[in-house]
């Protein structure tokens, strides 16, 4: 998904769009190592409220606290989390 030495821009001014291209990838990724139930989270993105969107990504964030071999996906959705403000 991304490079160890990749430096991670971190913008703040994603749209809806941009908020669920980032978690598409971040399903498919979980899809990819077995992460069934992180990957059912955002299996519905366009039915989503902002709402739910934002407590998946919370729930999301929380279940790999402690899973630092899937840093690659976490980055991906602090991304998310920086930009939930922009949803609508």
């Amino acid at each position: 998904m991304t490079n160890e030495y990749e430096t991670l821009r971190w913008p703040t001014n994603l749209d809806r769009a941009g908020i669920e291209k980032r978690l598409v990838d971040v399903r498919a990724y979980a899809e990819s190592h077995g992460m069934t139930e992180l990957a059912a989270r955002f299996a519905y993105l366009p039915e989503m409220s902002a709402r739910q969107l934002g407590a998946a990504v919370v729930a999301s964030l929380t279940a790999l606290q402690d899973k630092p071999e899937h840093r690659a996906i976490t980055m991906q959705l602090e991304m998310v989390a920086m930009n939930l403000k922009n949803l609508k």
